[in-house]
This record gives C-alpha cells, structure tokens and sequence, in this order.
C-alpha cells in the first residue's frame, strides 16, 4: 500500500499571500494546529526562504528566526523545516536554523542549476538536517534533464528531491513522465510541489503518486504564491478515498484551515484571491512575483500586463529577472504605435 509523507507549506509558500506578515503568535498558532493533526513536516519563514526578505520580493515585521523559533515552541511531533535559496540564504542562516530547532532544510535552485546547491546541501548533512533538494520551475526542461540535475543534489547527500511546478504549469501527463522518469533514475525518495494556476494542483499531486513520489507539499486552504497550492485539507480527503496512507487527520486539516487559519487571515484583512491572474501566470508558466511588476510596468507604458507576462514565458524569465518586464513593457507599447 502506499504511503506518502506529507509536508505542510502554509507558513512559507503561504507567506506570500499575507505579504509575509504572519506574526510569530499567527505561526504559533497555525504550527500548534498543523501538529495536532498528524503533519509530519512543517515549514516555516519567508516566502523566499531564509534572509529572503527584500524590497523585491516582501519585507516582514518579524525574522525568519522569530517565525520559527515561535514555530518550534507550538510543535510536539512535527519536525520543522526552513527553505533556503543559494545566494540569498546562507550557511550562517542554516547554522542559526539548526540551532533553534530547525530539523529539515529544503535546499532550492532553478531547475538548471543544481551544482550552485553543492556547498549548502553537503553543509547541511553535516550539520544533521534531514536535506531536501528542490529543484525550481521544473516545467522548463525535459525529463531527462530534470534526471540530470536531480542526480547532482542526490550526489552532493540530497535525501529526497523534488520535481517543484514553481508556475503552476504542468500538466498531469507531464508530472507522470518527470516523476516516473526521477523515481525511475534515483535511489532516492521524490517529492513533488505542485502549484494551482492551471487548477490543476490536486490532480498533479495525485499523478505524482502514481508515478512514484512519496513526498508532497500542501498548504491550508491551499495558501501560497499565484492561486496556491496544493490544499492540505483536499488532498487528505483525496488520498483517504484512494486509501493512500499519510497518517494525517481530515477533520483535524478542516478545523485548521477554518478555525485556526481563516480568523488569521480575516485579522489580516486578506481574502483569497479568485485565481485569474495566476491563472495567467500558470499558462506563460513565470514566477508569482513577475504579476506586480508587470502590472506598474504596464501602466507606465499603457499596455496589458497580461501580454507582459505572456511575452515573459516565452522569453524563459526566471525569478530575478523582474526587471525584464519594463523592456518587455516598451517594446509592446512601441508595436502600439
């Protein structure tokens, strides 16, 4: 029978949606409940992992040491695990991690480049965390070089790695082809995190089990960058039905999500999104944070952000390119003409 460990993303994906202002008290909270429902895995910080607050991609009130330290003191069972992005997180950020209590790290780079993740993810199994390759915006490249770089993070100590639909833009026949083609390659667990845009979260979770991964990211709600991800509460009720084991509570999930999480996000003043612009995000296939900058640099030059985002995919943007889209802008306000 399978069985699948599921890794709850509410307090780092879901960070985006709150601007990155959950309160250390919020994450108590939110942690405390995640636990008792049986969550195995609980990550928490910045969006953008840790020392990722910037203008660029969110300022927060509180740091990541704050969020986890307040997150660790809520947990009794649940190991929590931090994400760090090499070049904007450091070796000292996973050294402070590990000693508040920080069991996990989820070491992520884009898809292309797993070799600038060597330092860290040796670092971090020599420092006794449980180490997870995550490789980025996984759409953008073939099976087989996904193999590829997938095999380096495993060859640097990588415990598990996963296949990361960063946009939201895999298909499930696609999740089936990368996940099998990883499970196939590496002696390794695989884990996949799926994102909403297409509305297709639940499916892709569900095709990345058949295919083999044992590894799934969720969120309440399904809370996170673009229209979310993958909803903690949905993809228990689904894994019950097809009798996948997980050791997670569904009627645990559903109080968390309604009366643990939604009063938080209501304090905050945040209502879900409908998911149209994700949506749009999803079919260019670019990052969540490209949507604000599109959108200031389509009012100046009096064009659609949607064409920006649209001509972004096309170009292969990826996270920290954001400036592209002000060229991308002129050059369709110059066609206008």
């Amino acid at each position: 029978m399978t069985q699948v460990h599921i890794v709850d993303t509410t307090l780092r994906d879901g960070s985006h949606t709150v601007s990155h202002q959950f309160s250390p008290e919020d994450v108590a909270a939110i942690t405390k409940a995640l636990d008792k429902t049986g969550i195995p895995m609980i990550e928490v910080g910045h969006g953008d992992g840790l020392s990722g607050q910037s203008i660029n991609y969110g300022l927060s009130q509180y740091s990541d040491f704050d969020l986890i330290s307040a997150a660790v003191s809520a947990t009794k069972n649940a190991d929590i695990a931090a994400l760090l992005i090499p070049g904007i997180g450091t070796i000292e950020d996973l050294l402070q991690a590990r000693d508040i209590g920080v069991k996990a790290v989820r070491i992520a780079t884009h898809v292309t480049e797993a070799d600038v993740a060597a330092q860290h993810i040796q670092a971090a199994k020599k420092m006794g965390f449980f180490t997870i390759g995550f490789l980025m915006m996984a759409h953008m490249v073939s099976a087989q070089e996904l193999v590829v770089q997938a095999k380096k993070m495993e060859s640097y100590g990588a415990d598990v790695v996963y296949c990361t639909d960063s946009a939201g833009a895999m298909l499930p026949s696609e999740v089936r082809e990368k996940i099998g083609a990883l499970s196939h390659a590496l002696a390794i667990p695989i884990g996949h995190h799926s994102h909403n845009n297409l509305g297709l979260a639940i499916g892709n979770s569900l095709a990345a089990i058949e295919a083999g991964a044992t590894y799934l990211d969720v969120s309440l709600c399904g809370m996170g960058a673009g229209a979310g991800n993958t909803a903690t509460e949905t993809l228990i009720a689904a894994l019950n039905k097809q009798k996948v084991v997980h050791h997670c509570d569904l009627f645990g999930a559903i109080d968390a999500a309604a009366q643990v999480l939604q009063p938080i996000l209501n304090a905050h003043q945040i209502v879900l999104p409908a998911g149209h612009d994700a949506l749009v995000l999803g079919y260019a296939g670019v990052y969540s944070s490209f949507m604000l900058h599109a959108q200031k640099a389509a009012e100046r030059f009096g064009v659609d952000y949607r064409d920006i985002i649209i001509e972004a995919g096309k170009r292969q943007a990826v996270g920290g390119q954001e400036d592209w889209l002000v060229e991308i802008a002129s050059m369709l306000a110059k066609q206008k003409k």
